[in-house]
């Protein structure tokens, strides 16, 4: 259990170990068997981005992937950071080519270099929007095999989570968090669950950054304002 303080009260979070989701598995299965049974009214259960993405056959090995010359090109000119590579390589920027399109990657590009000669930094990531920067690539703290793959984005995340949120009987969050920031992609209530609310209760990425193996998560509010703990065994703690 990690507790946070949010300017919507104090909620605690309970991140849920899982076997290693690949392709073939079903994502209301994995929820069902890892969550169903805990879940209390009034619950929030946040869903990583990249286990939506694998279920969705949206992960690739890195072997697979063939750079065309636009994709080395470009990618040589992105910011790499000690937190992830994004489109830095050439085969997740040659993913983003096949998903964005050429013109607006090589629009956004020509933006991003002409606003850094200003001191503006950004531009390139804002400009293509949250489908290239929820992209990832090979990490070797990520999680065998996936330290050698590279995720789109998820398809359809809005749908995803209200499908999931009809079956378990509370609200669902897609969310893409890391240690540089937090992306909220899917909500199964727009009007219920604020973006604001999701990026506070997740802003210290309790899901990890590396193996963890935690890709979901309860989040409820803290048992001194009204909630109860599942227990921790059942979360792999």
């Amino acid at each position: 259990m990690l507790n946070i303080s949010t300017d919507y009260g104090t909620f605690s979070r309970y991140p849920a170990k899982t076997h290693v989701i690949v392709a073939a598995d079903c994502l209301r299965d994995v929820l069902d068997r890892y969550l169903a049974h805990l879940l209390q009214p009034g619950d929030t259960v946040f869903i990583s981005e990249k286990v939506v993405a694998i279920t969705q056959g949206r992960a690739f090995p890195v072997e697979e992937i063939k750079p065309g010359r636009w994709a080395r090109i470009l990618s040589s000119f992105v910011r790499k950071t000690p937190f992830g590579i994004g489109l830095g390589i050439p085969c997740t920027m040659e993913l983003a080519i096949g998903e964005i399109g050429l013109p607006r990657i090589l629009f956004a590009a020509m933006c991003s270099a002409a606003t850094k000669l200003f001191g503006i930094h950004g531009v390139f990531y804002r400009i293509l929007g949250p489908r290239a920067r929820a992209i990832d690539g090979p990490c070797p703290c990520t999680l065998p095999p996936y330290n050698r793959y590279a995720v789109l984005a998820p398809l359809h995340p809005n749908h995803v989570a209200r499908e999931l949120s009809v079956g378990l009987g509370v609200k669902v969050v897609v969310i893409d968090a890391n240690d540089l920031g937090v992306e909220v992609l899917g909500r199964s209530h727009p009007d219920k669950i604020s973006v604001d609310f999701c990026k506070q209760v997740f802003r210290d990425n309790p899901l990890g950054q590396c193996s963890e193996q935690t890709p979901l998560c309860i989040v409820r509010k803290a048992p001194q304002e009204g909630g109860t703990s599942p227990e921790c065994a059942a979360f792999g703690q």
